[in-house]
């Protein structure tokens, strides 16, 4: 079973394919990619590898971890679940106060 590491420092150089190469040194390589940003397509620094197995994650994060990548060393983890995320302070108003017609209406 395919097992996800999360990998943190990566460089503004480094490239999907720069990743998965670097990765292939510790086992074989399912699949890498390089989070970006959505408006600009930057890269944000960080990234999940899958690699094959569970003992290809483990000697990944044993010979990868702190080892530098384009010039920046790398930390390796294995991913954890993606946390419920919880939204405060947008969306519709629910009470309180109103701004209308320069003045606040109270509902």
């Amino acid at each position: 079973m395919a097992t996800k590491l999360y990998v943190g420092g990566i460089s503004y150089d480094t490239d999907n394919d720069g990743l998965t190469a670097h990765f292939s040194q510790a086992g074989t390589v399912v699949s890498a990619q390089i989070i970006t940003d959505k408006e600009t397509g930057r890269s944000k620094g960080f990234g999940f590898v899958e690699m094959a197995t569970e003992e290809d994650a483990q000697n990944a994060i044993a010979t990868l971890d702190d080892k530098p990548l384009d010039g920046r060393n790398l930390k390796v983890n294995e991913a954890r679940p993606m946390e419920k995320r919880t939204f405060s302070g947008s969306g519709p108003r629910t009470g309180g106060f109103q701004r209308s017609g320069g003045f606040q209406k109270r509902f």
